[in-house]
């Protein structure tokens, strides 16, 4: 007993407990979902289904076209993300640091809400479409490889951004010093000393942005009509073959983990070549830039910031706008669509914070287990854990949810067609976020103080709840923010799991988009992101939670 007690209890089994868990609502989906691929409807052994997709010119046609969306996509928001963290790492210009944090808050406006308003405007009877059609300035279609490349670009160049930023910030100033000292310029130093440290950044990012493009269904279906795409396309075929053999939306599915892993494979690969060992030391001090420098890297970056914000602001003024069907009277304002929302139809409004809060609560309570068992009792099973935890990024949300209702539709446990299914997809879906974000306090907790606890006799189990819950506060608090935004905006998941009266928000600005409605969509949209926003502001003044530092 002393022998368990002092190997096992309590964290090796808490340890089992959570891997149990995850392997059954992660790893066993995914093996049932690789199963279905290959096996034919009498359940024998078949690679028919990719064998018709190699030779179905519609899906090779939507192949090449995710693909080369996730070039597009991702060399535009490089071409923004990069100069615009160097211009904010390096240089002193007014607003400068409203202009650092206001990217970074264009990650919380959920991407239904992105589409949705740019239709509003550039929409075949958007605002801008219409006031420039009145003048005999027709603009070319929104719908395609125009919106798409647009607003997606508008969407990632986010993470780009964060992550050159935060590698230029870590940048030993010294070393630039050092290659001026020599003589060569500026221009050849920042070439051959800045560019080398800073390129596993921009590749990871690019790579992440590539990953998060191939996988996006919200975007792909408001503005991609025209343009056959692989998460579309799987989501058609999970439509088609509900009640029959999954094997085709299986296939695509398994197609689509398959890039994803070839392009994290190549995300790793890029890490441990290109990893340089950097000695402690100052980022330069930035530049200040007056007259006409500061005015152009003022105006450069505030028309990025006005574009990515944009749709914040429509969505609110849409909301308020009146409306007849789909036709929106611009310059009228009228409560009638919050009105119908919140007493005809507040359905999706009170399941969407219903099942948001659900999957943060389990989502939040497992982070916090699992990242003190992966950071604070390391061993070969919290190894596993860790890997497990990360999976689902490897899976987009369409794929996700097909995975989950291919498994438990039938059996002892049977969630499809219930709201248990949509809590689990959210919390397994959001998951990895959480356990990282719950595990940025842990590094710097000492050992020391649980030491301490444990020998004034106080059990390794109250030891944690009075100590290491303690110190994790501020973490905690961000995790659970950070479930919250991503859970209640969550669409692609929930659009394969949900059923009839349990539509969410998301579910519900879809599909009143999708109808023409947009002052029914716009509404929903102003009521989800206030509640998207509410937590955070609220936790930036009580507990002085700085989500969106950029230092």
């Amino acid at each position: 007993m002393n022998f368990f007690q002092r190997k096992w209890w309590p964290w090796g089994v808490l340890t089992v407990l959570c891997l149990i868990i995850l392997s059954f609502f992660v790893l066993y989906p995914l093996v049932v979902l690789f199963n279905n691929s290959v096996r034919d409807e009498s359940g024998a052994l078949s690679f028919a289904g990719f064998a018709q997709l190699l030779h179905d010119s519609q899906f090779l046609l939507a192949l090449r076209n995710t693909l080369v969306l996730g070039v597009c996509v991702t060399l535009l928001s490089t071409a923004i993300g990069v100069p615009l963290a160097y211009m904010v790492a390096r240089y002193e210009f007014p607003l400068k640091n409203i202009v650092a944090v206001l990217p970074v808050v264009t990650i919380v406006i959920p991407e239904v809400i992105v589409g949705q308003s740019w239709l509003l405007l550039l929409g075949n009877n958007g605002l801008l479409t219409n006031l420039l059609g009145y003048v005999g300035i027709e603009l070319p279609s929104f719908y395609g490889w125009t919106g798409l490349i647009f607003s997606m670009t508008l969407v990632y160049y986010t993470y780009i951004y964060l992550g050159v930023l935060a590698a230029l910030q870590g940048f030993d100033g010294q070393l630039e010093e050092a290659g001026l000292s020599l003589g060569t310029s500026p221009l050849t130093t920042r070439l051959r000393v800045l560019l080398p440290l800073m390129l596993p950044a921009v590749a990871v990012n690019a790579l992440v942005v590539f990953s998060l493009v191939v996988g996006n269904f919200v975007l792909a279906t408001l503005l991609g009509s025209r343009v056959p795409l692989l998460s579309v396309m799987t989501y058609n075929a999970f439509v088609n073959e509900m009640g029959g053999s999954p094997l085709l939306q299986s296939a695509m599915s398994v197609i689509s983990i398959i890039i994803v892993g070839i392009v994290l494979f190549l995300q790793k690969r890029v890490v441990e070549r290109k990893l340089y060992a950097m000695t402690a030391g100052r980022a330069p001090r930035p530049t200040g830039v007056r007259s006409g420098a500061a005015l152009l890297f003022t105006g450069s970056v505030g028309l990025i910031m006005l574009f990515s914000l944009l749709p914040l602001l429509i969505v609110f003024v849409a909301a308020f706008t009146e409306t007849s069907g789909p036709v929106m009277r611009w310059g009228s304002w009228s409560l009638a669509s919050f009105t119908r929302i919140l007493h005809s139809a507040p359905g999706p409004v009170i399941n969407s914070l219903e099942f948001a809060s659900l999957a943060t609560l389990a989502g939040v309570v497992f982070a916090v287990l699992g990242s003190y068992l992966i950071i604070k009792k390391r061993n070969a099973l919290t190894h596993l854990l860790d890997y497990i935890v990360i999976l689902p990024l490897t899976i987009s949300g369409t794929v996700m949810g097909i995975a989950l209702v291919q498994t438990f539709n039938t059996g002892w446990l049977v969630l499809a067609g219930t709201s248990s299914i949509m809590v689990l997809c959210y919390a397994v879906r959001r998951l990895p976020f959480a356990v990282r974000n719950a595990a940025s306090t842990l590094f710097n907790i000492p050992d020391s103080l649980e030491e301490a606890s444990i020998s004034l006799g106080v059990s390794p189990l109250m030891s944690f709840f009075k100590v290491i819950l303690p110190a994790m506060k501020a973490s905690i608090i961000s995790a659970a923010i950070l479930m919250w935004v991503t859970t209640i905006s969550e669409l692609a998941a929930t659009i394969v799991v949900y059923t009839g009266g349990l539509e969410t928000m998301p579910i519900a600005i879809f599909r009143q988009v999708d109808g023409g409605r947009l002052g029914l969509a716009s509404a929903y949209g102003a009521a989800l992101i206030t509640a998207i926003l509410l937590p955070i502001i609220a936790s930036i003044k009580l507990f002085d939670i700085k989500l969106f530092s950029t230092r």
